[in-house]
């Protein structure tokens, strides 16, 4: 006679409520001490890792340079050494549009001091009004001693002399880094796709390097010839309104603009400070800022989306983040890879978690007065509606399939 066989218990149900709790919070506790682990790593390793990680965002934008170079018989090791050349160059025609205006202004800086000075003398009276009110809660708190701030004197000489060896050393570890790495890329994609063990492994990561050299040599190549051409019409700008030395306002804006949000923020400040210290009316004050942020407008609205696309176009308060994050761990660095590294997020997620779009098998008919996200957030719902309904049709079936409550076969025989 055949016994009936009880039915296991999932296992779900062989753990309380607690238990799950408690294995959920130990994963998040995991990943909250990896997090926190890798921003000490960030910190502590940032003179070696910021110089080697912006080498090799400067690589892959000079990739299809060193590609060209290569393709007229030239060996790696020498077409990365004309990289690494033509980035000095670079760097030096920018040092030299610096140089010589920005000396002047340095000559001139006691006398813009003295004169912004005159002009925040008008706040006096409402800096006074916070230092009484400062005195009022002093004296209802109980501590009528007005507070005080103790600057520590230290020297700049020595500070620049013990800061050297370290800008020096980041400096050598870059120009190193970045030459080994234009010279043995190849080798580099390789050996990592050497690793892989199956073909669709190996099929990623070949897509992965593509997307990653593509988006980011596109990206930075493209914002490149923006740049200058934003400085291009800064210059032109200033020049037209009598601004001082509208090369060097006009250099500070192409390089500045390498770092979205930040960048501008910075320039915007800089010209207004300028205004306040070298004009006496307001509209002269104001007329640099508002020519920046016109140019600046145009070409963040215009330029920016045509030459780079729609499919570079990344969320703006993720940006934001991004440059927070990474200006935060390695400073002025951090800024110009922060994009950069969002995009090979983006690659590595893109094609480690692949995801199929919404779209409903009856997408919603667009109407005159409906908008691209109106369009996209209905058929994002009438998708939720067909799955429900999928799944209640299933369920259905399944409910039908069953035979009815207390008819179902027991497993034992029954008895003659």
């Amino acid at each position: 006679m055949l016994q009936p066989r009880a039915k296991a218990a999932p296992v779900d149900m062989n753990e309380s409520q607690f238990e799950r709790v408690l294995n959920n919070a130990a994963r998040l506790a995991v990943v909250g001490i990896g997090l926190a682990v890798l921003l000490m790593v960030l910190q502590a390793g940032q003179v070696f890792l910021a110089p080697v990680t912006l080498a090799i965002v400067i690589g892959l934008m000079f990739g299809p340079v060193a590609d060209k170079v290569e393709s007229w018989g030239v060996p790696p090791a020498l077409s990365a050494g004309v990289v690494v050349l033509l980035l000095l160059a670079v760097i030096a025609g920018f040092a030299t549009l610096f140089a010589v205006p920005l000396s002047e202004w340095v000559a001139r800086a006691p006398l813009i001091w003295e004169k912004l000075q005159t002009q925040l003398a008008s706040l006096k009276e409402p800096l006074q009004s916070i230092s009484d009110f400062q005195g009022q809660i002093g004296a209802v708190l109980g501590n009528g001693e007005a507070m005080s701030v103790t600057v520590e004197d230290g020297s700049a000489v020595t500070g620049m002399a013990m800061l050297a060896p370290a800008v020096l050393a980041q400096v050598a570890i870059f120009l190193a880094s970045l030459y080994f790495f234009v010279a043995t890329r190849d080798h580099i994609r390789m050996s990592v796709l050497s690793m892989c063990v199956t073909r669709r492994m190996r099929w990623r990561t070949a897509h992965v390097f593509r997307d990653v050299e593509l988006k980011v040599s596109r990206f930075l190549l493209s914002v490149t010839v923006i740049n200058l051409c934003v400085g291009t019409a800064v210059t032109l700008a200033m020049w037209a309104i009598g601004m001082p030395s509208p090369l060097l306002w006009g250099a500070m804006a192409a390089v500045l603009n390498y770092v979205p949000y930040v960048g501008q923020a910075i320039m915007i400040t800089v010209l207004l400070a300028v205004g306040l210290g070298t004009q006496a009316d307001l509209f002269a004050i104001l007329l640099p800022v508002i020519c920046y942020a016109s140019i600046n407008f145009v070409e963040g609205q215009i330029f920016t989306p045509h030459f780079i696309g729609r499919t570079l176009t990344l969320n703006p308060f993720i940006i934001f983040l991004s440059i927070t994050f990474w200006i935060w761990a390695w400073g002025p660095v951090g800024g110009l890879v922060a994009v950069p590294t969002l995009l090979i997020a983006q690659s590595l997620i893109t094609h480690a978690l692949p995801s199929r779009p919404v779209k409903p098998r009856r997408p919603v008919r667009r109407t005159r007065n409906m908008s691209d996200r109106d369009e996209l957030l209905a058929n994002a719902a009438q998708a939720i509606r067909e799955q429900r309904e999928d799944d209640e049709e299933e369920d259905r079936k399944q409910e039908r399939m069953e035979p009815p409550r207390g008819t179902g076969p027991t497993g034992v025989e029954p008895a003659n």
